[in-house]
């Protein structure tokens, strides 16, 4: 398939998004399913040309004047991968599966656009206009704070201390030229490639087979590293899922000690049990819900870590059509999903102990709101001085790079080059 062809099935996959509000990946997944000729660079393609239009939807929209499908693709084409009007419309004339020709009126918005400088700031931001207040937690800079949100995620590994090394992991890997990473200590990159480039599959890898690594945001690995859990202690995760955060600190840990991997979910936790194995994990005990599922860790643990539900505005990267179906009663509803979980969690902590309470979203009630919320509820509580903790654990020359605040940490992808995350030690007070 020829790019006018990828330019057009991009254009119907975002319309059938647009018109039967589906998720991005069920409606690529039913294009390749009606188009089985289309080969694995033409759906990573297709795939790249629609998450770029959803990235940007609300700028590029502006600069052309329109958002329709469309009119989005074309600016991706042309603002992003840095083809001209020319190059297109050659492209459109010889294939019969072309998009109709750019008219004058296109063609002026895509060699000449009208720039952001005069656009709302919700719209240079490529946010949802009532999302903007709920940024005040990123500062000053919340503008490119948020611009920073709207490019590529890279592919980050998190190799298992328990199975391998870095090095090890870097040979095997070596034909995606892996990089470490700037901050994690056990991280891989391979960076975002442009255009219709295709991300790495290396879960087929001999290496990702035998648990020598996970796929892990570099973010994600810095706060499993901040929640401090050190051999020989009792930890309760309590969001586990999946387990990403469970592995990590098995491996931190040494196998020594003992965690306890629940959810509220049943299936977000079916995955775990495969992955504990494939990583050698032998120190973490998964805990289903059920009645009375907890009962005997009351009291009892030396950390607790909340991975709370959130809205998951820190990965909109990988996940732009969230952004613009996100509302504000999803926001209520998991502010106060966040206040009952940390709640639940302080039961649990034994005198001394502490809560690490871990969101991927970058909006202020449910970073500083839901810490604010849970201390004036239980004032046995503190939060950890969040810069000191972050140079015992990282050291001070990458200090600069995260923002500290007295509620903790947030990484974001404009200042630590990650999703977006937030991160804060509660740990008792008497």
């Amino acid at each position: 398939m020829r790019l006018p062809g990828r330019l057009s099935a991009a254009i119907d996959v975002l319309s059938d998004i647009e018109t039967r509000k589906r998720p991005v990946a069920e409606a690529l997944k039913d294009w390749g399913l009606a188009h089985r000729f289309a080969g694995a660079g033409d759906r990573a393609a297709i795939g790249n040309l629609v998450y770029d239009a959803l990235r940007r939807r609300a700028s590029h929209g502006w600069l052309m004047g329109s958002d329709t499908p469309r009119a989005l693709v074309l600016a991706v084409a042309v603002f992003d991968w840095g083809l001209s009007v020319d190059e297109l419309n050659a492209g459109f004339a010889s294939d019969p599966h072309a998009p109709a020709p750019i008219d004058p009126a296109e063609a002026e918005r895509l060699t000449a656009p009208p720039g952001l400088s005069d656009a709302p700031a919700w719209i240079a931001a490529d946010v949802p206009e009532w999302v903007v207040p709920m940024l005040a937690g990123l500062g000053e800079d919340w503008l490119a704070e948020a611009q920073g949100m709207t490019g590529r995620p890279p592919l980050d590994l998190r190799v298992n201390a328990l199975r391998s090394d870095r090095e090890r992991v870097s040979k095997s890997l070596k034909r995606f030229e892996p990089q470490p990473t700037g901050i994690a200590p056990l991280g891989l990159r391979m960076p975002a490639g442009m255009g219709d480039s295709r991300t790495p599959n290396v879960q087929t890898d001999e290496g990702y087979l035998k648990g020598w690594f996970e796929i892990q945001d570099e973010g994600s690995q810095i706060v499993a590293a901040l929640t401090g859990a050190r051999p020989g202690e009792q930890v309760l995760d309590l969001c586990a899922g999946a387990g990403g955060k469970t592995l990590a600190m098995a491996a931190a840990m040494g196998n020594k000690g003992q965690i306890f991997a629940y959810d509220a979910d049943r299936g977000r936790l079916a995955p775990i049990y495969e992955r504990l194995k494939r990583n050698g994990v032998r120190n973490a005990q998964v805990r289903a819900p059920g009645d009375g599922a907890l009962e005997d860790l009351v009291g009892r643990m030396d950390r607790v870590v909340v991975d709370a539900p959130c809205t998951g505005t820190g990965t909109w990267r990988r996940r732009p059509d969230a952004k613009w179906k996100l509302t504000p009663q999803q926001v209520e509803v998991r502010t106060a999903e966040q206040a009952e979980i940390l709640a639940q969690a302080a039961q649990y902590v034994k005198p001394g102990g502490v809560i690490a309470y871990i969101t991927c979203s970058v909006l202020d009630p449910e970073n500083r709101g839901s810490v604010e919320a849970f201390l004036a509820a239980h004032p046995q509580f503190a939060v950890r001085d969040a810069g000191a903790l972050w140079q015992g654990v990282f050291g001070a020359e990458r200090g600069e790079k995260v923002a500290v605040s007295p509620w903790g940490l947030t990484l974001t992808p404009h200042r630590t080059g990650t999703d977006g995350f937030f991160f804060s030690l509660l740990g008792q007070t008497g």
